[in-house]
């Protein structure tokens, strides 16, 4: 399934738990983009995305926006609105269906924040009907991300392969 620009518009832009606000990525979360892609975790488990300056972020968002099979959602916390990570929705080309993804700054790992955001775009995507799956892929090493997508009910389908490097596949049938 590839998003088209219509689908894209229909999905939340925003959503609100009990503890975190989420809103779509904008050009003012520039500083926050530049930290989330440079900490330990996006690194090591994401990648190197060069995004060192605000105009290398600015350019990154905006190409992020300009795309329609991505979207983005920054998490912040109610009380204070603090930017701690974001929550992601991707529709891949080497997979069939739509990838959710999240990254947290380190600060704010280990507090149930990325559980709660996804199940709030889970929960929704569920309720929409839109989706009959969802995918998500890691790497075998990052233990954090594999146990939340259990958490979350998502479920290990199987190792694939994409640009050399070994991915799980794990799926949310809907």
């Amino acid at each position: 399934m590839v998003f088209l620009k219509d689908d894209k518009e229909q999905m939340k832009t925003q959503y609100n738990t009990s503890r975190l606000l989420l809103d779509e990525l904008s050009a003012g979360d520039s500083s926050f983009i530049i930290s989330l892609l440079n900490s330990p975790g996006w690194l090591k488990f994401i990648g190197e995305r060069n995004v060192k300056t605000n105009e290398d972020a600015i350019n990154y968002i905006q190409k992020i926006r300009n795309n329609p099979n991505v979207t983005y959602w920054v998490v912040r916390l109610k009380d204070s609105s603090e930017q701690a990570g974001v929550i992601t929705l991707i529709k891949r080309d080497y997979l069939d269906h739509s990838d959710i993804g999240f990254a947290l700054l380190p600060e704010y790992s280990g507090k149930g924040i990325a559980a709660e955001a996804a199940k709030a775009v889970l929960d929704d995507l569920i309720k929409s009907g839109d989706h009959k799956t969802i995918h998500a892929i890691t790497v075998k090493e990052n233990f954090s991300s594999i146990h939340l997508l259990e958490k979350l009910g998502l479920v290990f389908e199987k190792v694939i392969a994409n640009e050399g490097e070994e991915l799980l596949l794990y799926s949310l049938y809907l």
